[in-house]
């Protein structure tokens, strides 16, 4: 019996084997499971897997990169960046909401309950990263680093910076908080500017809180020289912005031309604005009126039908006209003249304006190749300048001019300019009959300094080169015995011709009996001009003739910059009373003589009227600079203690300095030390501060 029992033990199935042999072949099936998992996510899900564990761990923060630098003709810095702190929070690293709201809101002014409600929408979010607070100046800066808030940090960022104030601010425009540009070169040339971010990258840990971080440096952008002299552009917004005080018009525009070259030494509008500040002000300072201010030229317009008569063959300069008594009718329309004139020369024609004159010569020309050479002279199309917002002016095709129309368009009306514009036409004419784009970039570097663009303007001949001469001289003919003899230069020759336009009246859609604009246009010297110099004054109070509120600022712009560019007088040069003539042309005949000494009394009559600029500090001009006597190639550094950042700019600008600046105020301490020899070009700091 014993031996059966153990027999039949032996053939059943060991129980517990099998069950070993179950979970072991599970336990092997669930590790290769694992194992073919992990080998999933090492290599089909590694990508993936990384980058949600960076997700979770990692923050990243675009960082505007370092915008190129804007320069002026001869190198001189006129936009570039700094350095300044902007503050970030990391909201999961803020235990009292309201604690760190209320510390940090005055100094950054804003609204301490707003803050906290940001702060608390950025946790409730999940969010690693809050902006509170971009591009502060060093005091703010400092306050809020002295506070030491948990969660509360800083990074460099740069801002964009105009060591000159108001200086070019139209053509340099400006930027937003996030460094796009929005006017002027900034915005035309964003791309080439802006250069490529950089980005800051912080990892967290799983409460949220912030252990190491690192930054990935963006490359900077592009250099941008202008065509823009800083002394000249200076000296015009000075001379302009006097102008239309003096005038209490609305606005005005001075542009300064190389009809040579088609480079555009000067811009100005008046009234202007600080691009460090540009939001500030409302946009319709902020528009460039020199290139988006059309109204209708008047005489300054009459080039057009007197170069057309004479490149045509349909007159000469000595031939004499029949002006009927200072009246005509053009199509049943009658045009009338400032004065009754009877028979004159072309040239004596010009001279006085005559709108008779000009209709006749377009009367000569007709319809069809009188809108060829306004065409021609680039009226109707935009310049190509390299500014946003330009327009092409109001030219009407041909074939909708009405019976009528060269009344009117001979002597600058039915037609819409900009400053431009005519600055260019009258820089052909000076240019010898060939026109030459406008233009404002003269090169585009890389950041290491290499040529990626140097301009090269589009040029034309629109008129031969006996024509333009033959207007020369005549446009001289107008400062010496015409309506701008106020334009006279002490030391050069000059020409040009005044405009006086009726503006439109909105109300009633005809033109106004109070409301013009005054312009004068022209060029200096005369046999070889080196500039050519528009200044329109709008809605000017009082007198309105271009030779009354324009001329006299064209000649004042002029005596200031031509010496500045180193062209020689080929005139008569008069000193103070008491003193001899330096120099003596030939072309200075006993009449040019005689008109000079009556312009010198009109001016004094003029000036003791006008309201001489002081500094209200010192009570002297900004402009004074004192002449080193050691080599006369330097100047003396002025004393700008006690002076706003403004004033000082200014001052700088006008010698040709370049300017650092810290802090705000009024200045304090200056490097160099008043009385200083110093050159152009130099570089001086200048502290500034406020007294407690």
């Amino acid at each position: 019996m014993l031996r059966r029992s153990a027999a039949s033990t032996k053939a059943r199935p060991d129980a517990s084997r099998t069950r070993a042999l179950t979970i072991a072949s599970l336990l092997i099936l669930w590790m290769l499971a694992i194992g073919v998992r992990l080998v999933y996510l090492q290599t089909v899900g590694h990508d993936w897997l990384t980058a949600r564990a960076r997700a979770q761990q990692e923050g990243a923060v675009e960082i505007s990169a370092l915008r190129g630098v804007v320069l002026d003709r001869a190198e001189r810095e006129l936009a570039r960046s700094v350095d300044v702190e902007s503050f970030f929070i990391v909201p999961g690293e803020i235990q009292d909401v309201d604690d760190t709201a209320s510390r940090m809101a005055p100094l950054i002014g804003v609204n301490s309950s707003a803050l906290a409600a940001k702060i608390r929408d950025a946790q409730s979010a999940n969010r690693k990263f809050l902006w509170v607070a971009r591009k502060l100046d060093h005091e703010q800066a400092e306050r809020i680093n002295a506070l030491n808030l948990q969660g509360v940090y800083s990074r460099k960022e740069p801002k964009r910076y105009y060591p000159n104030g108001a200086l070019a601010a139209h053509v340099l425009g400006f930027v937003g908080l996030d460094e796009v540009g929005l006017g002027g070169i900034e915005q035309s040339f964003n791309e080439r500017i802006s250069g490529e971010a950089g980005h800051f990258f912080f990892e967290t840990d799983a409460h949220r809180h912030a252990y190491t971080s690192t930054e990935v440096g963006g490359h900077p952008g592009q250099t941008v020289v202008l065509t823009i002299d800083q002394v000249v552009q200076y000296r015009t917004e000075q001379a302009l912005l006097d102008a239309v005080e003096r005038a209490h018009a609305k606005s005005g525009t001075a542009i300064v031309l190389d009809p040579h070259t088609g480079e555009i030494l000067a811009l100005a509008n008046a009234p202007t604005f600080d691009p460090n500040d540009a939001r500030s002000v409302e946009p319709q300072v902020r528009a460039n009126q020199a290139l988006q201010n059309v109204y209708e030229p008047g005489s300054t317009f009459k080039i057009v039908a007197y170069s057309a008569a004479f490149e045509e063959g349909l007159a000469k300069p000595t031939d004499r006209i029949d002006c009927q008594m200072g009246s005509i009718i053009v199509a049943g329309r009658l045009v009338h003249d400032h004065h009754p004139f009877g028979t004159l020369t072309l040239i004596d024609a010009l001279a006085k304006s005559s709108n008779v004159a000009a209709i006749k010569l377009g009367l000569r020309v007709g319809d069809e190749r009188m809108y060829d050479y306004i065409k021609r002279f680039g009226f109707g199309s935009r310049t190509g300048v390299e500014l946003p917002g330009e327009t092409a002016g109001l030219v009407r095709p041909v074939q909708r001019w009405q019976p009528s129309s060269m009344g009117s368009i001979a002597i600058g009306q039915e037609i819409g300019v900009t400053p431009l514009q005519v600055a260019s036409a009258f820089g052909t004419i000076a240019n010898d009959g060939i026109r030459v784009a406008p233009h404002l970039v003269r090169e585009i570097r890389a950041p290491e300094g290499s040529a990626l663009y140097t301009a090269q303007p589009e040029q034309h001949r629109v008129v031969s080169a006996e024509t333009a001469r033959t207007l020369r001289g005549m446009l001289e003919g107008v400062t010496l015995n015409g309506t701008a003899k106020l334009a006279q230069l002490n030391g050069y020759t000059a020409a040009g011709k005044t405009g006086t336009a009726q503006k439109i009246d909105p109300r009633t859609h005809t033109y106004s009996s109070t409301k013009y604009v005054g312009s004068f246009v022209g060029f200096a010297p005369v046999e070889n001009p080196a500039v050519v110099i528009i200044v329109v004054i709008d809605e000017p109070v009082g007198s309105y003739h271009g030779g009354d509120v324009a001329a006299p600022v064209f000649r004042e712009i002029a005596e200031q910059i031509l010496p500045e560019l180193s062209v020689s007088p080929d005139t008569e040069i008069r000193q103070p009373a008491g003193s001899n003539l330096i120099a003596q042309s030939p072309r200075a005949a006993e009449e040019s003589n005689r008109l000079r000494e009556e312009l010198e009394r009109e001016r004094e009559i003029q000036q003791a009227t006008l309201p001489q600029a002081a500094d209200a500090n010192h009570g002297s001009s900004l402009s004074e600079v004192v002449y080193a006597p050691a080599t006369r190639n330097a100047v003396l550094m002025p004393d700008v203690r006690g002076r706003s950042v403004r004033d000082v700019a200014r001052i700088c600008a006008e010698l040709g300095l370049q300017l650092e600046t810290e802090g705000e105020g009024r200045a304090q301490r200056q490097q160099p030390s008043p009385g200083t020899e110093i050159e152009v070009g130099q570089v001086v700091h200048i502290h500034f501060g406020r007294k407690e």
